[in-house]
């Protein structure tokens, strides 16, 4: 099975996009696989068509030796019903031979009847050596073809015999080819399931952040929000929202490896390129919920306890949010120390949203300048 990439972002967005990696892992095994079997049933085909006109020669070639075997026992009945003809013309001739020129010529009522009866011998001896010949060349004839025949079907029947075993072994290739894909399409089905899954509870957990009373507004645990601005799509700046195979769906990813219009993503880029500072790749530590100590680790960030504009919200894996975990980065701070954020992918659509946090139930976390 083809191992996947690890790539980050909130943990249920992980699991969402790693479960979709598979599935499309799989599929393409699947297709691969499937491409192998037509091109091995195409193959198969070829050799069915092969010991189909090999059958038919084989089916042709019987009739044609059975046609000769009646002929042949036609001329052997022919040859014998000659031969006692001419068997008993014979007999005849040698009476005849018996009896002297002379006596004959006696016998005969004209020189002219005599020549007649020694032209009638001579022809008759003719009649048989012709006749013999004949009905020996025939007789050779057919069994030459007879033989040939012979020969032409062994031949045949082991071709038949050598494309059976090819046969045999194509189809069990075929066979079992079909079988590998239908295991990746039953990985991919089960793939799809646990997507669905696991898509059903990211939303029910977003779900559970809304307020009865609103949709904009919200409490979990000591964690406070308000005045959400509702999902703004592609807003913010943000580069890969609209980036070739960035659509949300399609789980492409930025250069730090995150996957694109997802909470971490948008952060990253926003602590770079609005605000300056120093992100680092983060070797497989990128998920929202393990930016409190890995971009310590990594960029050098340390954590703070009264936010600025360009500081990081973390909302841990912890509480009421395990496992999803959230980052946003903070755009302004009012006198209270109530903070005004900007983020994406709040409710699990891949959009940019703005909203107000208190700063309770949070790390913030402040990134050295580039």
């Amino acid at each position: 099975m083809t191992s996947m990439q690890s790539v980050f972002a909130d943990q249920w967005d992980a699991q969402i996009s790693n479960l979709q990696a598979k599935a499309d892992a799989y599929q393409a095994e699947a297709n691969k696989l499937r491409a192998k079997s037509n091109t091995l049933q195409n193959k198969l085909d070829q050799i069915n068509a092969q010991k189909a006109a090999i059958e038919a020669k084989i089916a042709t070639n019987n009739i044609k030796l059975k046609k000769l075997k009646v002929t042949i026992r036609a001329n052997e009945i022919k040859l014998k019903e000659s031969q006692d003809v001419l068997g008993e013309m014979l007999a005849n001739l040698y009476v005849d031979d018996d009896i002297s020129s002379l006596e004959i010529l006696a016998s005969s009522e004209s020189i002219g009847d005599y020549v007649d009866k020694q032209e009638y011998r001579s022809s008759v001896r003719d009649q048989l050596n012709d006749t013999i010949v004949e009905v020996k060349e025939i007789k050779a004839k057919l069994e030459n073809d007879k033989e040939s025949v012979e020969k032409v079907l062994a031949n045949l029947k082991q071709q038949d015999k050598q494309l059976r075993a090819v046969q045999a072994e194509q189809q069990y290739l075929v066979n079992k080819t079909r079988g590998e894909e239908a295991a990746y399409q039953s990985l991919v089905q089960k793939a799809k399931s646990q997507l669905q899954s696991v898509r059903a509870q990211q939303q029910a957990y977003y779900a559970s952040l809304v307020s009865s009373g609103g949709g904009n507004s919200g409490v979990v645990g000591s964690f406070n929000y308000w005045g959400w601005s509702g999902n703004k799509g592609c807003s913010g700046g943000y580069p890969y929202c609209n980036y070739p195979g960035g659509t949300y769906t399609s789980y492409a990813v930025d250069q730090w490896n995150l996957y694109m219009r997802e909470c971490v993503s948008y952060v990253a880029w926003a602590l770079k390129y609005r605000f300056g500072k120093n992100v680092q790749p983060w070797h497989g530590d990128g998920n929202a919920y393990e930016w409190p100590w890995s971009a310590p680790k990594w960029s050098g960030a340390w954590r703070v306890y009264s936010p600025k504009p360009g500081d990081v919200v973390v909302l841990p894996q912890s509480g009421a949010f395990a496992p999803v975990g959230h980052v946003m980065i903070v755009e302004s701070v009012q006198a209270n120390g109530d903070m005004f954020v900007s983020q994406y992918n709040f409710y699990g659509t891949g959009d940019y949203s703005t909203m107000f946090v208190k700063n309770t139930g949070v790390v913030l976390l402040r990134f050295p300048n580039a």
